[in-house]
């Protein structure tokens, strides 16, 4: 699979810059964007989609990501900014500052199904992080930040089960919020109903 996808991001000349988020659905914490810029000729084995990977495979790949790209940076928007401009350009500040952060310039910056207005050529790819070997290390890069600030959360506030659900709206977490209302982080923004907001 990783073949696949390396080979996809070689048919684009230059340094191809991937970029992917990681939170646009829960309920509470960031959304987290990553791009990075992987060499053309050195492939680590075991890169693709973030949500098909285990957390420790995630985590391993994570530091070989780090070490080996050419660039990258992680913007992190927090739950306030969701709230003022709604998550859609939450996710597009993010990862336009994840472009903009880079200390190389790249020749083609790929994006997974967003559109951003970018001083460099860009293409909106459909499930980008399934094709792509940038997008999918910058999928990589989004999740393991991200999940590793929900894990700090958990153990701030631990009634919310952050560390399993990463703020995601599983049965438990409603019925936390249920329980003991919103925590600081959550989404005011977002409809909770289920949780009995209502607003």
């Amino acid at each position: 699979m990783t073949e696949e996808l390396f080979a996809f991001d070689r048919a684009f000349p230059g340094l191809v810059a991937g970029v992917d988020e990681a939170g646009r659905g829960p309920l509470a914490g960031p959304v987290v964007c990553a791009c990075c810029i992987m060499p053309n000729d050195k492939m680590i084995d075991g890169i693709n989609d973030s949500k098909q990977l285990t957390e420790k495979r995630r985590e391993a790949l994570f530091g070989q990501i780090v070490e080996t790209a050419v660039a990258y940076h992680v913007s992190v928007i927090d739950h306030t900014i969701i709230d003022e401009i709604n998550i859609l350009n939450a996710t597009k500040r993010g990862m336009t500052e994840a472009v903009e952060g880079l200390n190389v310039k790249p020749d083609i910056v790929l994006i997974d199904a967003v559109r951003l207005p970018l001083d460099v050529p860009t293409q909106s790819i459909i499930k980008g992080d399934a094709k792509s070997y940038a997008i999918a290390a910058a999928s990589i890069l989004a999740k393991v930040t991200r999940d590793r600030l929900m894990r700090e959360y958990d153990a701030q506030y631990p009634a919310y089960g952050f560390g399993a659900n990463k703020g995601y709206g599983t049965r438990a977490h409603v019925e936390a919020i249920r329980a003991v209302g919103l925590s600081p982080i959550h989404r005011r923004s977002f409809h909770l109903k289920a949780a009995g907001d209502g607003k």
